[in-house]
């Protein structure tokens, strides 16, 4: 019996998607639950999998064809064998019939071809096909002996040196499908909003004290949850867009949209390119709640395993850029976002505390904010209560 297999069913957001690569061809026997070929959206790969036992019988649509939500693309031959390996070709005349003899080499066609485009002479080339035979692998691996020079006429003035050249290769190959959306994002947000990034920095110290203080307590107490960074940067971040309810809002035509719950986003690099799934209401998670669910989200994200509803919506956005080394740098909007909160390398540096000079871990931060909805005084001002909270970690708790 045939069974017709479908796209997955595409959520309002994405419009179709692109074969990214069948993991079975046709002929082959597939297995109930075997993954048989990737789809890739604007935002995630989606898996397609055998419904039964089979061989798949056809593929309706090739490798970067772009395809409809729950259209039909390929068909599975329930219960059938795959095919026998279909016998080789006798090596008898038919064989004999398809070489090329030039001078005193027998050459595949493959090989005079290219042979041709190449401008080898077929004599040169030693074959180490069945008798000899030239085949287009002894064309591609042949190399030219290199001419002798000619004997310097003493008379002659000196030759310019020809310094060598290393090799000077390139490769094209397409953008994927989320990759060209990345693009597409990034560049409207650059042109449809009226982005601006301020700057501060924070001294890291009263964090890393409290986190090395209790950091074994917190991973005992929480099951193994390691306490990093980012959950301060959450809470820091959820704190001050409750005082600035402006950075949380976004704009909606000619409406202002206040969101009454904080979806931050935090981006996560992955292979494919940048995701930013969300921690829903993460005003109301505790620390070990939002350590976890990042942890989770990253790993998955570098699997290709988050769903569209975990990367879809998000009221603020926090990049760390520090992990990769970054000192500082300028963050993206991530529209309809109003804001994105930027985080960067620890660096020691010399600061001045009460007329001397001391050493402290510091940090950039960054916040680039779409200026039609959010004024210099409130962007600063956020920035501020971000540097204030991670300062005075206790404030955090206390909600002051």
């Amino acid at each position: 019996m045939a069974i017709e297999i479908k796209a997955p069913t595409f959520p309002e957001s994405v419009q179709d998607g692109t074969i990214a690569a069948w993991l079975k061809q046709p002929g082959e026997a597939v297995e109930r639950d075997e993954l048989i070929v990737e789809i890739e959206t604007d935002k995630v790969v989606l898996e397609v999998v055998a419904p039964a036992d089979g061989v798949l019988e056809s593929q309706l649509f090739g490798e970067g064809d772009t395809i409809q939500s729950n259209e039909v693309i390929a068909v599975i031959a329930e219960g059938a064998a795959a095919a026998a390996p279909a016998a080789a070709a006798p090596a008898g005349d038919a064989a004999e019939e398809a070489t090329v003899t030039v001078g005193d080499k027998v050459l595949s066609p493959a090989a005079r071809k290219l042979a041709a485009e190449k401008g080898i002479d077929p004599a040169a080339i030693t074959g180490t096909g069945k008798g000899g035979l030239v085949t287009k692998e002894d064309v591609v691996n042949f190399k030219a002996a290199p001419a002798k020079a000619a004997p310097a006429k003493s008379a002659a003035p000196a030759a310019e040196l020809e310094l060598p050249v290393g090799e000077r290769t390139e490769k094209r190959v397409p953008m994927t499908r989320m990759r060209k959306r990345i693009a597409e994002r990034l560049l409207d947000a650059s042109q449809s909003t009226a982005m601006l990034t301020t700057f501060n920095e924070v001294n890291m110290q009263p964090v890393m004290e409290l986190r090395s203080k209790y950091k074994d307590q917190f991973e005992k107490v929480n099951g193994g949850t390691r306490l990093g960074f980012m959950s301060f940067f959450v809470k820091a971040a959820t704190e001050a867009l409750k005082k600035f309810p402006a950075v949380n809002a976004s704009i909606d035509g000619n409406d202002i949209v206040y969101h009454g719950f904080q979806d931050v986003g935090v981006a996560v690099s992955t292979e494919k390119g940048l995701v930013v799934p969300c921690l829903r209401n993460a005003e109301n998670m505790s620390m070990a709640q939002i350590e976890n669910t990042i942890r989770d989200l990253g790993l998955r994200g570098r699997d290709g395993k988050l769903t569209i509803e975990e990367m879809s919506g998000g009221t603020f956005t926090i990049t760390n850029g520090g992990v990769f080394g970054s000192l500082i740098s300028t963050p993206i909007l991530n529209p309809p976002q109003a804001a994105i909160l930027g985080m960067h390398k620890i660096q020691d540096r010399p600061m001045a505390e009460n007329g001397q000079v001391v050493i402290r871990p510091m940090m950039y931060l960054a916040l680039s904010y779409d200026h039609r909805l959010i004024d210099g005084k409130e962007a600063v001002g956020f920035l501020v209560t971000i540097k204030e909270l991670l300062e005075d970690p206790a404030r955090i708790l206390l909600g002051v």
